[in-house]
């Protein structure tokens, strides 16, 4: 995994940190910060330069907000956590977030293994498990919210319900912001493939496909200047585009 500079402002009071295949990002309000997703354990080693290339001290991370309790959404929780940050997720997925462990459903080892040929997914496994995704620690005492709420912390998204990743999973809309946090709803970097631009998850990697599917439809009528992935670049040519690209995409 290629560690990447910590990025300032690639939309307004919007910062991303992470690696070249994993992201995690800061929204900036009034010198507070929220913190969507928490990356790799692995993170953990680079964590105040990062924060200070984006002018922030780990004690000014008011929140951590996930997506979902993947390992690599999660690394960073409880270094958080321990700086004064209040961490929150959806309560279908706080469970695990306390037990972290294997997916069911489709993402179950048998559909992973007719993809075990890639080099891509090789060195996406690789790198994970060096940022120490294979080593994760849960963490109890997060706070949990609903669907279809406004989280009262720095930026104030609106939750957006997506489940299929995983049972839980949302995004998160900073309307003040121009930014619509995705997580694993979709990429822009099929971590097995490689391929790039707009799409859901592989197959493999969703709890429920015909869920992640279905999700989209959450997020089409949403307005936003720029769009945020767990994995892959950001994507500015408006979500209603990028979730038609999707779904092409899927052929479902």
């Amino acid at each position: 995994m290629h560690p990447v500079a910590a990025t300032r402002d690639i939309a307004p009071r919007v910062h991303r940190l992470g690696s070249s295949t994993v992201n995690w990002y800061l929204i900036e309000e009034e010198g507070r910060f929220t913190a969507i997703d928490a990356g790799l354990p692995g993170f953990k080693r680079t964590l105040e330069e990062d924060l200070r290339a984006v002018g922030a001290l780990p004690e000014e991370v008011e929140a951590v907000i996930l997506t979902h309790p993947d390992a690599d959404h999660i690394g960073l929780v409880r270094t958080l956590s321990a700086q004064g940050a209040r961490v929150l997720i959806h309560e279908a997925d706080e469970a695990k977030l306390r037990r972290p462990g294997p997916k069911s459903g489709d993402a179950s080892a048998i559909h992973i293994l007719p993809e075990l040929w890639r080099p891509s997914l090789w060195r996406f496994t690789v790198s994970m498990l060096a940022s120490g995704a294979g080593r994760i620690q849960g963490m109890d005492g997060a706070q949990t919210f609903t669907g279809d709420q406004t989280l009262e912390v720095p930026g104030r998204p609106r939750v957006v319900p997506t489940p299929g990743h995983t049972p839980g999973h949302c995004a998160f809309h900073f309307e003040a912001h121009g930014a619509l946090f995705v997580g694993d709803a979709m990429c822009t970097l099929n971590p097995v493939t490689g391929t790039r631009g707009p799409q859901l998850m592989p197959r493999a990697m969703n709890e429920s496909n015909a869920d992640a599917f279905k999700s989209l439809d959450a997020l089409e009528q949403l307005e936003a200047e720029i769009m945020l992935f767990g994995h892959g670049e950001p994507w500015r040519g408006g979500v209603g585009e990028a979730v038609r690209v999707a779904r092409e995409r899927a052929g479902l």
